[in-house]
């Protein structure tokens, strides 16, 4: 299978997923969520694939996040009918690698924010270079959180992330448990493929069966109830239409996003 927007190889029972768009930090516009579902697929239905490890190109971004220059520019806004749709197509997105029969492994090299971290966070394992960047910025301009995960990560510590929208780096990533490891920027990739392929020696039943196993564990105390929870809120969030978000969205259609996220920073400057 081709693909446009990521690059897709298998080597030695390992699958790599690259999103390949660097040039947008690898934001994930429709395309890309599509196609990373459907790389996610071929991977799980492969028998020759027992381990996936997805990443970002060009070595500045796992991800950005949705990529709000499209939302922006054609398809349903907030408040519109069929925006719970949209938001719900993010979610089944998000869910993909936490559906995937086999572990998958999340491989961020650089910023790693917003909806990218939500997609981070339903992988199994992250790992990341040193100068790596994690935040919920969505926060920060009045936007809902589609996959509220964070909680069954990080506990209580999620709250101050999600209530303030702060950055952190890959040091405080690795002590609040947001990642299992931080790696120099230049061994990170020849690590994690060392921990892939040392993971596919585990025999896939025993891979798949104990994926199975946790992941079930977690729903059975309510992990899909609460991820559906936190997906009504996100709804009633972007449906209320915040004025800090009228203004974001203002600008950035009239002036560009540049002038929106420049305005957005300078209402937190001053706390920072």
């Amino acid at each position: 299978m081709s693909y446009e927007t990521l690059t897709y190889a298998v080597d030695d029972r390992v699958a790599r997923i690259t999103f390949n768009r660097p040039e947008r930090m690898n934001a994930f516009n429709l395309k890309l969520c599509s196609e990373i579902m459907a790389a996610i697929a071929q991977a799980d239905a492969d028998p020759e694939v027992r381990v996936l490890l997805v990443t970002g190109a060009g070595g500045k971004a796992f991800s950005a996040g949705y990529d709000i220059k499209e939302t922006a520019s054609g398809g349903p806004k907030r408040g519109e009918s069929g925006w719970r749709d949209r938001l719900g197509k993010d979610l089944k997105f998000c869910y993909s690698p936490w559906e995937c029969s086999k572990p998958v492994i999340a491989v961020i090299d650089g910023f790693c924010l917003a909806g990218a971290l939500e997609f981070a966070q339903m992988c199994d394992i992250r790992y990341c270079s040193d100068d790596s960047k994690f935040g919920v910025l969505e926060t920060r301009f009045a936007a809902g959180i589609v996959t509220m995960v964070m909680p069954w990560i990080l506990g209580p510590a999620s709250r101050e992330l999600i209530f303030t929208g702060d950055t952190i780096d890959a040091k405080e990533a690795e002590r609040v448990g947001l990642v299992t490891r931080a790696y120099p920027k230049a061994t990170l990739h020849d690590e994690t493929l060392k921990i892939a392929k040392r993971m596919s020696r585990v025999a896939i039943e025993c891979l798949t069966w104990n994926k199975r196993a946790l992941n079930r564990g977690a729903e059975a105390m309510g992990f899909r109830t609460s991820l559906d929870i936190g997906f009504d809120a996100c709804v009633q969030l972007d449906n209320s239409i915040a004025p800090e978000y009228q203004m974001f969205d203002k600008l950035r259609r009239e002036k560009g996003l540049g002038e929106a996220i420049k305005w957005r920073d300078a209402q937190f400057a001053k706390y920072e």
